[in-house]
This record gives C-alpha cells, sequence and structure tokens, in this order.
C-alpha cells in the first residue's frame, strides 16, 4: 500500500521513489530484524511480492527463528528489527525530514508548549479487586471460583490466574503509590485508566486534543478515588494559572498528539515528578497505526535516555504469532482427541470437501514450546508490524534492565473489531471453538490487575528467553489451547457468527 502526500508531517514512512510504501517499510523491516539470525528468511522476506497477503509466513517465522539458542536468538531479532524502524522512519518538520531521534531536538514548530491540568476524583476508593464479568462484578471467592473456570477451560494460562490471585492477597497493592502511570491512548477501551483511577492511582493521560475524549476521561476521574493530570496547551484558557475552568474549558484545551507533536510531549514529560511507568495503549487503523506505534517507541527510548526511572508497560494482541508451553500443547491435543458428537461427524467431512484445510490441528503433539499463529489475515500487516515492535521492545528494555510489564490481552469486542464485519462475526462464533471473547470493561481491569502485579510483585524477574516471559500471565481468551489452528476455523467461526453479529 502506497502513501502519498503533499506536505506529511510528523513521523511518517520513508519516501522510496517518489512514493511511501507501507509494503515496502514492512517487507525491509522484516528481512533486516531476520538477517542476523535468518539469512534464508531474511532473502524470502525480501523477494515477497504480495506483503499485504503473504506477510503471515514472514512473521511467524520471526518467531520460530527467535526460537534458536535456546530462545536467545528472539533478541538479536528484536534489536535488529527496532535498528531497521528507526533507521529508516523519518521525522518531517518545517526544517526538512529528520530521523526520530534528531526529531527531539528540533525546536518549537514540533508542537506547542504544554502544560500540565490536574484533576482530583471525588469518589470512594476501590480497596478490593473486582472484576466485572456477564454482568456482575466479581471478588472474593466468586473471583477466585470464576479464575478456576478460565484455567479449566483454558482460557488463559495458569500463570495468569496466579497473579491475579496474588493481588486479591495484596489489596494494598492497587493504588500504586509513589508511581505515576502515563496511559498513552488515555480514552482507549484496554486501557487500564478507569481501573488504575477507582483504585485511588495517579495517572497521566495522554491522548489526541479531541474534546470527545477527553469529555469521557474527563468525567471517569471527576468520580474516582484517583489523581489524572493531562497535557494542555501553554496559554490556553484552561491552563495553569488562567482562572478557574471548567470541565468543558479543560476538554476543549487537552491533549497532545504524538504523531505530530513529538517533541513537545517529551519535553513535557520530562518535566514530571516520577517515577513514570509509560504505558502503550495507542491504537490508530491502517498505516497510521505503525506510525503512532513508532511515534510511542521513539519517545519511550528518549525517555530512558533523559530518566532512570522510567518503566514500561504494553498489551501484546492474541492474535499474533507465540512460541506457548508444553502445556498448552498437551492441553489442545486433548481437546482435539475429544471432540463433541456433532464435530466427530462434521469434522471428516469439513476436512475432505476442504482439502484439508478446515480444522487443522493447532500443534504437532509434544511440541515443547509449541507455536501459536493466531495471525489474522484482516487485521494486515500495518497492524501486525505495530503490534510486534511493542513486542521487540519490551524484549529489548528488559535485556538492558528496565522493568517491562508485558501481557497477552485476550481477544475483545472493542469498536475498532465490531466496525469490521468479518471480525465481528469470527468473534460471535468463537465459542464454538472453545474461544472466549470478553468485554472490554472485563480485559480492561483483568489487564490492568496484571499491571499491578507485575510492577508491585516483589520476586525479581529472572533473566530468561523472551518467549517464556511473553507466555507468562498470557490472557489468550483460548487461543492457545483450542484444539484447531485458529486460521482453519475463523471461516467457519464467520459463518456461524453471522447472525449474532448482525444482532
Amino acid at each position: 500500500m502506497a502513501h502519498s502526500g503533499s506536505s506529511p508531517s510528523g513521523v511518517v514512512f520513508p519516501e522510496v521513489d517518489g512514493k511511501r510504501s507501507t509494503s515496502a517499510l514492512g517487507r525491509a523491516v522484516v528481512a533486516d530484524a531476520l538477517r542476523p539470525v535468518d539469512p534464508v528468511g531474511a532473502q524470502a522476506a525480501e523477494r515477497e511480492t504480495n506483503w499485504r497477503q503473504g506477510y503471515l509466513t514472514h512473521f511467524r517465522r520471526m518467531v520460530e527463528a527467535g526460537l534458536l539458542r535456546d530462545g536467545e536468538a528472539a533478541v538479536d531479532i528484536a534489536r535488529a528489527g527496532l535498528g531497521s524502524l528507526h533507521e529508516r522512519m523519518r521525522c518531517a518538520t518545517a526544517r526538512g525530514e529528520v530521523s526520530l531521534a534528531e526529531a527531539f531536538t528540533v525546536t518549537p514548530e514540533s508542537g506547542p508548549a504544554l502544560e500540565t491540568a490536574t484533576v482530583r476524583g471525588s469518589g470512594e476508593r476501590a480497596t478490593t479487586l473486582t472484576l466485572p464479568v456477564h454482568g456482575e462484578r466479581l471478588s472474593g471467592d466468586a473471583l477466585h471460583r470464576q479464575l478456576d473456570r478460565w484455567v479449566a477451560a483454558g482460557t488463559l494460562e495458569p500463570s495468569a490466574a496466579d497473579k491475579v490471585r496474588d493481588v486479591m492477597a495484596h489489596p494494598d497493592w492497587l493504588d500504586l503509590s509513589g508511581d505515576k502511570v502515563v496511559v498513552l491512548g488515555a480514552g482507549a477501551e484496554m486501557g487500564p485508566l478507569r481501573a488504575l483511577l477507582s483504585w485511588g492511582a495517579e495517572v497521566v493521560g495522554v491522548d489526541l486534543p479531541r474534546p470527545d475524549i477527553w469529555k469521557r476521561v474527563l468525567e471517569v476521574a471527576a468520580g474516582s478515588a484517583g489523581t489524572l493530570h493531562l497535557p494542555v496547551a501553554a496559554g490556553a484558557g484552561s491552563a495553569p494559572g488562567s482562572g478557574a475552568a471548567t470541565p468543558s474549558d479543560l476538554a476543549m484545551d487537552a491533549g497532545a498528539d504524538l504523531v505530530h507533536g513529538l517533541p513537545s510531549v517529551a519535553h513535557w514529560l520530562t518535566g514530571l515528578d516520577g517515577p513514570l511507568v509509560l504505558g502503550n495503549y495507542v491504537y490508530a487503523d491502517g498505516a497510521t497505526n505503525v506510525r503512532v506505534a513508532m511515534a510511542v517507541d521513539a519517545l519511550s527510548v528518549e525517555l530512558l535516555k533523559r530518566r532512570d526511572d522510567v518503566a514500561l508497560a504494553f498489551l501484546a494482541t492474541p492474535t499474533d504469532v507465540f512460541a506457548v508451553p508444553g502445556a498448552a500443547v498437551d492441553f489442545s491435543t486433548r481437546a482435539y482427541r475429544s471432540p463433541s458428537a456433532a464435530m466427530r461427524v462434521l469434522r471428516p467431512a469439513l476436512r475432505t470437501v476442504s482439502g484439508g484445510r478446515l480444522l487443522q490441528r493447532n500443534y504437532a503433539p509434544g511440541s515443547a514450546p509449541g507455536l501459536n499463529d493466531s495471525l489474522v489475515p484482516q487485521q494486515g500487516p500495518n497492524y501486525a508490524l505495530a503490534k510486534r515492535l511493542q513486542r521487540w521492545r519490551a524484549t529489548v528494555a528488559a535485556r538492558e534492565g528496565v522493568t517491562v510489564s508485558l501481557n497477552v490481552a485476550p481477544p475483545t469486542r472493542t469498536r475498532s473489531v465490531v466496525k469490521n464485519r468479518v471480525l465481528a462475526s469470527a468473534y460471535a462464533g468463537a465459542h464454538r471453538f472453545g474461544i472466549e471473547v470478553f468485554t472490554p470493561a472485563t480485559s480492561n481491569t483483568l489487564m490492568a490487575a496484571l499491571l499491578v502485579h507485575d510492577l508491585r510483585s516483589a520476586a525479581a524477574q529472572p533473566t530468561r528467553a523472551p518467549w517464556l516471559a511473553e507466555a507468562d500471565g498470557a490472557v489468550h481468551g483460548g487461543l492457545w489451547r483450542t484444539a484447531y489452528d485458529p486460521r482453519s476455523a475463523l471461516g467457519l467461526a464467520v459463518v456461524l457468527g453471522l447472525g449474532s453479529a448482525r444482532g
């Protein structure tokens, strides 16, 4: 896909032969990532003529190659992939295009100066962990039973349940006292802002300067027990020192654009008291997703240079490729060998008429680790690259001694999913194959609890292969433990879910 524009600004794709091609960038970055570990795979990526359809194979190959040298090859892939992205992506300024690193030295035209506005909530602090599930708020024994059900169904890894139980046993962790959590994507459905504020945490919210977003965020903050800091343009009517501002004024003036105002955001965050937890919850459609993901990554690198009190937090998408523990493979194998009565009759026929493409095994029995490939073609290569680079940053930062929280989040009925008819239908039919699709309220609270665990657990994180770190605490919705390769069941899930999705 090629993008052209008369006057691009902010973080942009590189121009090659007069056009800004997202496919050319993706192909080159994947090849660069593979080259130190798998030169043959790198050449295959470079020679891919249909990146929009063919990217699936190469994204899978990066995870396979990362398992070499007992999984340590993944660190080399992550470093090479990030290096390629930072070398290739550009920042367009009034002075011309510069590298992302140079963007932070460019002066004022790269965005307005920002000041801090603060909202202190007047609500009562939640002092125990409760989780909204199927219209109820579960806590105590009821929540323990729900965790047991999820483990038994293969909806999440047992380590995820263990982490949630640990948070339940330490309710004093919930307010994250002493830390400021920067929520990049303050209005994101999957973000932890609402949960953290309800627990009395101190949150720094960053999102686009759109009043509709900030009206919702400010209402949440005002009714919470927490404190929200947010950026406003210096000199705006609601800026500090400009007199009393109404919530409506604040919503009009709040926000910062990471893609177009990166230096201003970096300067503002540099001046905040810490420690800071820089949480990445941003999302955009199409090619813009890569631009905003790279803006966040450049910001992360810059803040880690400027400060020694920054931790990083990410949510990994379950619709990617992961190496998974042998226990997940064994669970899937048992499920394949014990189908329902209806599936026992239908499966042979479906596999025959599809030439073996439908309802393939998720793994070869006994694989340890197994390779779960849940990439969804409809999400496209830009989405895959934007999410993969976050995993790369988590891997590299952890090896450099930075505190990192990265957890695999479950399939969730977010607005970005349900507006895609194919994905909405697939999610509606997914339960037929043992996949649970979560509501945003369940997902964002559950993932916020895992974030709290990662930041507060006294257990030192050992140096371990990246795939093991990613598998620890994964809430994949069952994609890792279902009997069938997810893409081989996707078409059937779409058909089975069509009626429900329309409803």
